[in-house]
């Protein structure tokens, strides 16, 4: 490897003429809310060697100081956020106002820690914290950070469109509740973050067209993790964002080299840098003296040595790297021409991975850390005291007075998350005859949308899915969300595909991973757009995998949003394997911040479904019922008819505050075989959740016929027993007493007996019920991807007929003498 030289920070040029070089940096008088204050570039040049000294010893200080005592390296990523530096100063020093949003690139995160702590957002005790519990976390966090962090990000390609579906959120309420205080919706991102699919997923969707406040930051510094990237991207970005409607600015050039390029054949040495691949122009970072002149010659143009002949080998390494991610002045010139489009806007900012650094374009330099040599001169460069390395500005110098005024500006009032309208607890959905839980879903919104208290919160997605997840009712009576009025040209007496701004109905194409960004985003448009609302979206269940990654990125960031993931499980049966989704059930059970749901019946899905809502609209994740419930919620659901009888029996034995109760708590008792238990006989509990339950039911009737005592338990939220049997244990665990048995339980299974779990999901997600039991358990579900075929063969196939679920309970009954 090249050593590596340290190309100081270059001092600015002179000012553009659009920015003031006045002095103060503030004027005498405050600016009014509608003014751009005076812009001092040295101010900003001072405040951006500060941040770049701060983010820098902030992950410093968590690896050369603290001892963690396990040997696992801390990290940080200090080349990543020098690289970011010029550009996030000229953000939050000169560019935003308090109502703008912002994603930051993740491992950015020491860069916007540190101006959070300039602008008096963050207490210095923090500042050592990195990586530490309770601390600042690795990349932003909306819900773990001390700070204010507007957009959650860390997986690569999330935090860029997230902000694009929150300005769509933001056209969307501006439609219907009033325009709010204009923001931009701002993210900035790796250049390699742009290999990311679902980056274009959301790009190329007519629901993110048009969006004018929208500007992408691309800190294009030509490297990723592992590599300096190949060749030269830039021409594929910029077709591919022109193509979908973008307007495209690049920052490439600082002053300096652009006032070279202004001298006679001075183009020559701009056509040469623009040529040259990423490769090459990156190897210089590691080169100076003869060396670098060498290797910027090898391959140039007849005359380019000759133009830089009179440039001196010190000076020619900083001419040819003074890009212009790292001007101040050409960075906000940038920002004003994104400002004048009414297209959403991407910005190529040329940078420096490690941008003044010791290790500054190093191809290796992405988990590179500095030496505590290396900090001292990096200290002693930025002009920090050694015995006051921490501090902020003095208040009354120019700095400290800019950095107020700022801090006033971007200040921000509180959001409230509450919506402050009542969901009823049921729409009281009727049922005559066999009916699916993906039918009732269509029911049950159709109903809320009757309700006027709630009607106008209520917004529904699909990735083109609607129709088949039966969401017609809705959009036939709310209509389908376009910007302007849109002229339907066919006549569907079934469903009215009416598009306009009135509508209720944000159609997407076909991409789950938009689908999961924009519901994320409608569940926290009580922060971003100040107003909170209903969020319903629906997906084919085997394609929430597909989606599974911005799932997780809403569920993180807290969104508060309901989603059916319908049809479900082998159950849909002539579909096949590749239709089939088996993992759903663990995927909804195991994941933070969601409370997985899965009724068999229509009036429980009604309760579950109205409960979920009514949650939401509290806004207080848990406020509503069962303590540690989270804001969005998972349905699991199926086109299969059921007979609804045996639930309306288990209706009339407990009544419905009773059985609502059970229904809401997890599990209760759909068929109850205790005067057969009374009477001697062995005692099993068949618990079943979703499609399954017909077979259950008629396995317990088998049981019966042979001296049995079966009783059938339908388990709607295995999510909720689950949590509450955790807790349970880890209080037992951290008190040295004994685990309590849980409410919901104890009340399913007042008894102990053995236990059979059948579900048409993997067999897994509710083997653990014999755990908590603590009875011999057979699980029957689905371990191998499923066929083509009726619902009776792939059921035969996979054990879930009631013979087989009655041999099971026998070997239950064996397995507990």
């Amino acid at each position: 490897m090249s050593t590596t030289v340290n190309h100081p920070i270059p001092r600015l040029p002179g000012q553009p003429p659009d920015i003031s070089p006045a002095s103060p940096a503030v004027s005498a008088q405050p600016p009014g809310p509608d003014a751009e204050p005076h812009v001092d570039l040295d101010v900003l040049d001072a405040v951006q060697r500060r941040v770049l000294w701060l983010a820098t010893r902030i992950v410093d200080a968590a690896n050369r100081e603290r001892d963690t005592g396990d040997g696992v390296k801390v990290g940080g990523h200090q080349a990543s956020s020098a690289s970011m530096v010029t550009v996030m100063t000229a953000l939050w020093f000169a560019h935003l106002d308090g109502a703008d949003r912002v994603a930051v690139k993740p491992h950015a995160a020491p860069v916007f820690h540190a101006i959070q702590y300039l602008l008096g957002k963050l207490d210095r005790s923090y500042l050592t914290k990195l990586r530490a519990r309770g601390g600042l976390q690795s990349y932003p966090s909306r819900t773990k950070d001390p700070d204010e962090v507007d957009f959650s990000t860390g997986s690569v390609g999330l935090g860029a469109a997230a902000p694009l579906f929150a300005a769509a959120v933001r056209r969307y309420v501006d439609a219907h509740f009033g325009a709010r205080p204009r923001s931009r919706f701002i993210a900035l991102l790796g250049d390699a973050e742009l290999d990311e699919g679902n980056v274009w997923e959301a790009v190329a969707d007519p629901a993110t067209h048009g969006l004018g406040r929208v500007t992408w930051i691309v800190d294009f510094n030509r490297q990723s993790l592992d590599r300096v990237v190949p060749g030269i991207r830039i021409d594929q970005w910029r077709a591919s964002f022109e193509a979908n409607g973008w307007h495209v600015v690049e920052v490439k050039y600082g002053r300096r080299l652009q006032a070279f390029f202004s001298r006679p054949n001075g183009p020559l040495l701009r056509e040469w840098i623009d040529a040259m691949p990423n490769e090459q122009y990156q190897s210089l970072f590691g080169l100076s003296g003869p060396a670098l002149r060498e290797r910027l010659l090898d391959g140039a143009p007849a005359g380019l040595a000759e133009l830089v002949a009179d440039v001196t080998d010190d000076d020619l390494g900083e001419l040819v790297t003074d890009l212009g991610g790292h001007d101040l002045g050409a960075v906000l010139d940038g920002l004003a021409e994104c400002d004048a489009t009414d297209r959403p806007t991407v910005l190529f900012a040329y940078t420096i991975k490690g941008w003044g650094l010791p290790i500054a374009g190093n191809p290796r330099n992405h988990s590179a850390l500095l030496s505590g040599e290396q900090i001292d001169a990096l200290r002693a460069q930025t002009g920090v005291p050694a015995d006051r390395e921490w501090d902020r500005f003095d208040p009354d110098s120019a700095e400290g007075r800019w950095i107020e005024e700022r801090a006033r500006q971007l200040a921000r009032q509180p959001r409230n998350a509450r919506l402050g309208v009542t969901v009823p607890t049921a729409t009281g959905v009727r049922v005559s005859r066999p009916v699916s839980t993906q039918e009732a879903f269509g029911r049950i919104l159709v109903d809320l949308s009757r309700d006027e208290a709630v009607a106008p919160y209520l917004v529904t997605t699909a990735p083109d899915v609607a129709t088949s997840t039966n969401l017609a009712g809705f959009i036939n009576r709310a209509g389908v969300f376009a910007p302007t009025e849109r002229r339907s040209w066919n006549a569907d007496p079934v469903l009215r595909w009416a598009e306009g701004p009135t509508g209720q109905h944000i159609e997407l194409g076909i991409s789950e991973m938009n689908l999961f960004l924009l519901l994320g985003q409608l569940g926290l448009a009580w922060d971003h757009s100040d107003q909170p609302l209903l969020p319903v979206g629906t997906v084919y269940d085997p394609f929430v995998c597909r989606g599974l990654d911005a799932f997780i990125h809403g569920a993180y960031s807290g969104s508060r949003f309901l989603v059916a993931g319908t049809p479900s499980g082998v159950t849909l049966a002539p579909e096949g394997g590749a239709h089939q989704s088996t993992i759903t059930a663990s995927i909804g059970i195991e994941l933070p911040g969601v409370t997985f749901l899965e009724p068999a019946y229509a009036t429980a899905l009604d309760w579950l479904m109205c409960d979920a809502l009514s949650r939401i609209a509290a806004g207080d994740p848990g406020s509503a019922g069962a303590a540690g419930d989270h804001g969005a919620y998972y349905l699991r659901l199926s086109t299969r008819p059921i007979d609804q009888a045996p639930f309306e029996a288990a209706r009339s034995r407990l009544g419905d505050v009773v059985l609502r109760r059970q229904v809401l708590a997890g599990a209760y008792r759909l068929v109850d075989a205790s005067e057969l238990a009374a009477a001697g006989a062995p005692q099993v509990y068949l618990a079943a959740s979703g499609a399954v339950l017909p077979e259950t039911v008629a396995a317990a009737t088998e049981l019966a016929e042979e001296g049995i005592a079966a009783h059938v338990v339908d388990i709607t939220c295995a999510d909720r027993l689950f949590t509450a049997w955790q807790r349970a244990l880890r209080q037992g665990i951290r008190t040295a007493t004994a685990p309590a048995s849980p409410g919901a339980l104890r009340t399913a299974f007042a008894t102990r007996a053995p236990l059979v779990t059948v579900h048409d999901a993997s067999s897994h997600a509710l083997a653990w019920l014999g755990s908590a039991l603590g009875v011999p358990a057979v699980p029957l579900g689905v371990d191998e991807f499923g066929q083509s075929g009726r619902v009776a063969d792939l059921y035969e196939i996979h054990d879930l007929l009631p013979g087989s679920i009655t041999n099971a309970a026998l070997a239950a009954l064996t397995l507990g003498t």
